[in-house]
């Protein structure tokens, strides 16, 4: 694998960062550099803005409206947003559900979903794990009856699913349900419905993380009507489906490019810091640290480069989206843990909205250190959410070393 940029590579290369530093939002980067949340016309902002110039999906195929990129450029784009430290475009339609549609689903299907997910006009989310089914999704319980009326075929659907993130923007979500009877083995009882959020019998309760943001959620589904006609794929074959997606989700969760970012965040901190008078950059086992974490960065980055090389090739992802997510998670929650070490006593007392007296947070010590112990607690998840990566190991194992 050539991994020397080519001069189209080059130029593709300024142009992206002339379009990310004309077309930003002032408005975005002033909330972040002040701390604030995002809300869903935050994400929507920057969304609309790179969809109208073509370069939402750098994955879709150009049928479907993707930009014809390599492997290469996709790269390099993920590697300019990340360097400019924009709002992240959200991974559900584009990344995860869509790929699912357009290999799975009817002319129909492709028709009414593919283009607004592209455009931004829906907004989905992930019901997949539920209180008790998580990395073992095969045991989930929530329930899809059939039955036909005047209104035509349909499901009811009755169950419950957790960690849903953000589904309090949502429009539609894509959820694994158990169509199937008790005599059927797991995997061949579970299909993959579309559902639309605002339908009668869903309710979506916040579910409020340690560093006080609402991401996620519980979803509950009561008697909720879904047509048949929002069925991805054959019934009792949503196993395919989930298995697909869950691959591409993987390949996006190793995150190099942030990962990358968050070092560079890091080194800055470390300049700013001082222990016993001196930079804590200077300290070598600080930097002993950070050397070994930019070490197994790169390592993963060539990892997932071959990666993007494979699917160019034509080549789906495999066993190797699972070795992504493992590494890849586990490199984010060691910048989180440098970090937090970095600001050190300063990273202890701060949460979004404490202290605060009423309406202004007063947040201890520099900027910097406002979020360190915030990010440090949800970066915990990273190695659970898309597959434990106990699970993942136990998938390479299968596919990679036949045991």
């Amino acid at each position: 694998m050539n991994l020397e940029f080519s001069a189209e590579d080059i130029a593709f290369r300024d142009m992206v960062h002339q379009f990310i530093a004309a077309q930003y939002p002032l408005s975005l980067r002033t909330k972040a550099a002040s701390d604030e949340e995002a809300t869903k016309e935050d994400f929507l902002a920057w969304h609309r803005i790179v969809a109208k110039q073509g370069w939402i999906a750098p994955a879709w195929p150009k049928e479907y409206g993707g930009p014809g990129w390599t492997p290469v450029q996709r790269y390099i784009w993920s590697e300019a947003c990340a360097a400019a430290d924009t709002i992240p475009i959200l991974p559900f339609g584009i990344n995860m559900l869509a790929p699912v549609v357009y290999t799975f689903g009817t002319p129909e299907q492709k028709q009414k979903f593919l283009p607004p997910t592209l455009s931004g006009d829906i907004w989905w989310c992930q019901g997949y794990s539920e209180p008790g089914s998580g990395s073992d999704l095969a045991s989930l319980k929530t329930k899809a009856l059939r039955g036909t009326d005047a209104e035509g075929d349909h499901y009811i659907v009755n169950g419950q699913k957790t960690w849903t993130t953000l589904a309090q923007y949502a429009d539609w979500g894509f959820f694994l349900v158990c169509t199937g009877d008790a005599s059927m083995k797991a995997q061949q009882s579970i299909s993959f419905l579309l559902i639309d959020m605002k339908s009668p019998g869903v309710t979506v309760r916040p579910i409020i993380t340690l560093g006080g943001e609402h991401e996620v959620n519980e979803v509950w589904l009561e008697n909720v009507r879904v047509p048949v006609s929002n069925r991805i794929h054959d019934e009792n074959k949503g196993w395919d489906c989930a298995k697909f997606l869950l691959a591409h989700e993987r390949s996006g969760i190793a995150a190099v490019a942030r990962s990358k970012r968050g070092i560079d965040k890091i080194k800055g901190i470390a300049r700013s810091e001082r222990r016993c008078g001196q930079p804590l950059l200077n300290d070598p086992f600080f930097k002993r640290k950070l050397s070994e974490l930019e070490i197994d960065l790169t390592a993963l980055e060539y990892t997932e480069l071959r990666t993007l090389a494979g699917e160019n090739a034509g080549k789906g992802p495999g066993p190797e989206s699972s070795l992504l997510k493992i590494k890849g998670t586990e490199i984010q929650q060691r910048v989180t843990e440098l970090a937090l070490e970095a600001v050190g006593h300063y990273g202890a007392p701060y949460f979004r909205g404490f202290p605060d007296d009423g309406d202004n947070m007063h947040p201890i010590g520099p900027d910097y250190a406002h979020r360190a112990a915030p990010t440090y607690f949800n970066g915990r998840k990273t190695s659970i959410y898309g597959g434990s990566n106990e699970i993942q190991r136990n998938i390479i194992a299968k596919m990679v070393l036949g045991l």
